[in-house]
């Protein structure tokens, strides 16, 4: 020790951690579907009918018949049918992760002065 006391420098080490982390996740789902349907129905029917009928039986008996007929029948049917279907289904999914660690040091300077007093008679104190 001295008599102007004692001067104490040096460094002072801090450090500083710091943990960072992130979680993300992502999820997409897409869904479209059509679908067409058509339906046709036709139907005809002709019928044509005609006739000619004589009948004649005279006074003495004898008999004269004549027939004529004519008849036509017409008969149609129709169905269409058409079905369509189209459809797109899709699905994604992401995740993220992230984790960082993080260390600063800091340095600080530090001065440190112990005074010494003088006792009674110049004597340093201790």
């Amino acid at each position: 020790m001295s008599e102007y006391g004692e001067i104490e420098t040096g460094e002072q080490h801090e450090a500083l951690d710091q943990l960072h982390q992130v979680d993300a996740s992502e999820s997409n789902y897409d869904s479209q579907f059509g679908v067409y349907e058509q339906d046709h129905a036709a139907a005809e029917s002709t019928s044509f009918d005609q006739g000619h009928q004589v009948s004649y039986t005279d006074p003495s008996g004898a008999r004269y018949e004549e027939s004529d007929f004519t008849s036509y029948d017409h008969s149609s049917a129709e169905t269409d049918h058409v079905f369509a279907a189209e459809g797109s289904e899709s699905a994604s999914s992401s995740e993220f992760h992230q984790l960082e660690a993080l260390r600063a040091q800091l340095d600080s300077a530090f001065a440190q002065a112990t005074v010494v007093q003088d006792g009674p008679a110049g004597i340093a104190a201790s």
